[in-house]
């Protein structure tokens, strides 16, 4: 219901905390300490109506798809960034990408704001913790600046020490430091096969290699004697020539099949998998092709990515790259002991030190500025973020943070809160979209939206001090903050291992020849602070060993799944049902309507992807852009289709009365009924529903999913055909972007999976899962070059009676709470 502007804000609560103040009449809105926001309708909210106070932490609460980032990010960082465009020059406005107003009637009393949201796509291989940081922009200052050049040298310009520059990067290998080179022995790996028989084994398969030989043998080479009996000339020729010359080819006639003769133009097994691996879109293709490269240092710049002449530049009798890879506690050192001569060199250190405290304080000092991004934990790469943030200084904005507990371990939680608590202090206000409850029991003020998720959701169920939610019966958030025990820990006696996977003298990052046992048949809990190898450890070591083993007669695990929080698709073209295999069901019941028999159409008439049954006014996407000059564009649905995405014609043909647009338009829940008389699709739905995600439409773009539910519409696809073959899956951090109640519904399908005969093996900070496990492994102690090794391993009764790590305290708490 909307609620005029004018209408007083609630009673203020108990002394001690923040809280919205009643305006005297004809006051000005400037004074007012609270942001209001009157009907509220992105996405899924209904009108919302909430008073939230400035200059506090204020946490937005509710179970996933609830509406509580469509209030934070949808809502009020939308309408700031709004209003910010609209303080531009209106050239300038057209040269920037815009989003559109938000759904909403008013929202007054709000400033600026700054948004730290997860970022779920994977960074660039020249991404750093210093560029992250912006720290090494400061670092190559210094080095113009005040470095000490050899006699005679020009001073260069900061550009000149990035390797992501032309002035800077070595020209050898193009500043990443490392280059990828092949060999004789990776593209032949049996020299006792002749060519015809398949020698050259990086060449491609099928016609295109029977291409490359039948072209040799027309060029006068032997194909038929054994590879190490060639000349060598001959072997380094038709391996790394650079020519490519054209010959005329007569393939043998083989029975019934005619083949002409035709021109083909040879390429070296070289050169062939060097451009497969650098310009193919097929990752199989570059993934074919990477394993007859070998990736070794840079012979010019000796792996440190610059060029010579900035390479001979120093500061403390190091040069810029030594500077870059060591930690920055120990960098923090050498400036604090270098003896600076003059005014800008002593600026520029002092201004270093202050933009590395943060990072130190969150407790990154273990990191190194040369460290890529690739390499990093999300909880790394979040705390990175935040630690930037507070040494900008801003004063009187918004924050507004989505889940930044996400990927943190509790003892690193802790540390978060203090960050936040001096965004706070610093004179600005701090909006957070969270669900640990050690951050919400923190909060000064708690927006709690629900009750349940999707159309079930979208209402303010309370907004005010955290401790008067107890009060409020819908709220699952309640449940879980006042009710004890978060999430049900161990209701079942540990179960036995059937078997194990062993590594041994595992030697990645910061893992130093480590040993490991994962037990299988059992719930496996891989735990430790961040960057303390847990990722590493199951997501490369134990991933890539299991599949390497999965051709073994007795290996006892027949099959791997990895479920990961990576979109299920980058355009709005992906959807829930492509992705799941539920719309080809779909396509097939309406193709095998009367209408669509009578007309002769086939299953892609029913795609809003090809030409022929999508509206072709909007392509298939249900909407059109609208250009708006220097305003920001808009997107109306489509004046043809109506946002239906496909032509009349295709509209016509219903089954049990629904076309196929209304169709794409149900919940999971709505089309489980739906759909109930069809054993393919209510198989599908049923394991979407069972995993929680029954709010979601068949047709929800995968561009409006979060990471946690791309995660569980992974799995609920691989728990939809589920086989009796035992199988072994590994999940990053399922529990990231999940409410308690969400998490209850997950766990009960994992646990779901051990007691089918399978082995689940997941990398968990929440300790009411670790508790709830079978068997622990701890990583640590600390992270970086601090950890790497497993400090504990057993049952989490065992774990926690160790007192090793950081996660012993926190484990025994959760034990002794259940």
């Amino acid at each position: 219901m909307h609620r005029s502007p004018d209408r007083p804000a609630p009673d203020p609560p108990a002394a001690g905390h923040p809280s919205p103040v009643r305006r005297a009449a004809g006051s000005s809105p400037a004074h007012d300490p609270c942001v209001r926001v009157r009907g509220a309708r992105e996405h899924n909210l209904r009108g919302v109506d909430v008073d939230i106070p400035r200059d506090a932490l204020t946490v937005f609460t509710g179970v996933s798809g609830s509406g509580k980032s469509s209030l934070a990010f949808g809502t009020l960082y939308a309408e700031a960034q709004r209003r910010y465009f609209e303080s531009v020059a209106p050239y300038a406005r057209r040269l920037i990408h815009q989003i559109g107003a938000p759904k909403v009637d008013s929202v007054t009393g709000l400033p600026p704001a700054v948004s730290l949201e997860q970022r779920r796509s994977s960074p660039g291989s020249r991404s750093s913790v210093g560029t992250v940081t912006l720290l090494s922009n400061s670092l190559r200052m210094l080095y113009s600046r005040a470095g000490t050049y050899p006699p005679g040298a020009e001073r260069l310009d900061s550009d000149a020490f990035s390797p992501n520059t032309a002035a800077g990067a070595c020209p050898s290998c193009h500043g990443l430091g490392r280059i990828h080179r092949t060999d004789e022995e990776l593209l032949v790996p049996d020299p006792a096969l002749s060519i015809r028989q398949g020698a050259i084994a990086a060449w491609p398969g099928a016609w295109q290699g029977k291409n490359l030989r039948d072209i040799l043998e027309a060029l006068g080479h032997d194909v038929d004697r054994p590879w190490r009996e060639l000349p060598a000339k001959d072997r380094e020729w038709i391996l790394f020539t650079e020519e490519q010359p054209v010959v005329t080819v007569h393939p043998v006639r083989e029975a019934e099949r005619i083949q002409r003769p035709y021109q083909g133009t040879y390429m070296s097994a070289h050169r062939y998998v060097m451009r497969t691996f650098a310009d193919s879109k097929s990752a199989t293709l570059r993934a074919r092709a990477e394993r007859f490269l070998a990736d070794s240092p840079c012979p010019a710049c000796e792996g440190r990515r610059l060029r010579p002449e900035a390479l001979a530049v120093t500061f403390a009798g190091r040069g810029i790259a030594e500077l870059a890879a060591l930690p920055l506690t120990d960098l923090d050192g050498v400036l604090t002991s270098a003896h600076v001569g003059g005014e800008a060199a002593r600026v520029l250190a002092e201004d270093l030190r202050s933009r590395i405290g943060p990072v130190v304080e969150l407790g990154l000092g273990y990191l190194s500025l040369d460290r890529t991004a690739p390499t990093l934990s999300a909880g790394e790469l979040q705390r990175l973020r935040l630690a930037t943030q507070l040494r900008s200084g801003l004063f009187g904005v918004v924050y507004v943070l989505d889940e930044p507990s996400a990927g943190l371990h509790p003892a690193d939680t802790e540390a978060l809160l203090d960050v936040l608590d001096r965004l706070k202090e610093a004179g600005n206000t701090v909006f957070v979209v969270e669900h640990h409850l050690d951050v919400v029991r923190h909060a000064d003020w708690l927006v709690d939206v629900g009750p349940r998720a999707g159309e079930h959701g979208g209402r303010v169920l309370y907004s005010g001090p955290p401790r008067e939610l107890a009060g409020v019966a819908e709220s699952a958030t309640a449940r879980y903050l006042f009710g004890g025990r978060e999430v049900a820990a161990r209701e079942r006696p540990v179960r036995k291992a059937t078997g194990a996977v062993r590594l041994s003298g595992v030697d990645r990052h910061n893992l130093r020849d480590v040993e490991a046992e994962f037990p299988l048949g059992v719930f496996t809990a891989v735990t430790g602070v961040s960057g303390s190898g847990k990722s590493t450890l199951v997501g490369q070591v134990l991933a890539r060993e299991v599949g390497e083993r999965l051709a073994e007669p007795d290996f006892p695990v027949r099959r791997l799944v990895e479920v990961d929080q990576k979109p299920i698709g980058r355009t709005p073209r992906s959807n829930l049902a492509t992705y799941t295999g539920l719309f080809d069901v779909v396509r097939r019941l309406f193709t095998a309507a009367p209408e669509s028999k009578a007309r002769g159409w086939k299953a892609g008439r029913f795609s809003f992807n090809v030409a022929g049954g999508r509206c072709e006014t909007c392509q298939g996407e249900g909407f059109v852009s609208v250009e708006l000059l220097f305003l920001p564009s808009t997107y109306a649905p489509c004046p043809e289709c109506g946002g239906a995405r496909y032509n009349a014609e295709t509209l016509e043909v219903r089954y049990a009365g629904l076309n196929i647009a209304e169709v794409l338009g149900l919940t999971v829940e709505s089309a489980a009924g739906f759909f109930a008389d069809v054993p393919a699709a209510a198989r599908s739905l049923r394991a979407l529903e069972e995993i929680g995600l029954g709010y979601l439409r068949l047709g929800q773009p995968a561009t409006e999913l979060s990471g946690g539910e791309a995660q569980r519409i992974k799995l609920a696809t691989e728990l939809q055909r589920l086989r009796r073959d035992h199988t072994l899956y590994l999940l990053d951090e399922p529990t990231t972007g999940l409410h308690p109640a969400d998490v209850r519904v997950l766990l009960r399908q994992l646990h779901g999976l051990v007691d089918a005969g399978h082995s689940v093996v997941v990398v968990e900070h929440d300790m009411e899962v670790v508790a709830g496990a079978d068997w622990v492994l701890d990583l640590g102690p600390g992270g970086g070059t601090e950890g790497g090794r497993i400090v504990a391993a057993g049952t989490p009764a065992e774990v926690a009676a160790a007192g090793e790590g950081r996660t012993a305290g926190y484990l025994a708490r959760t034990l002794g709470r259940s």
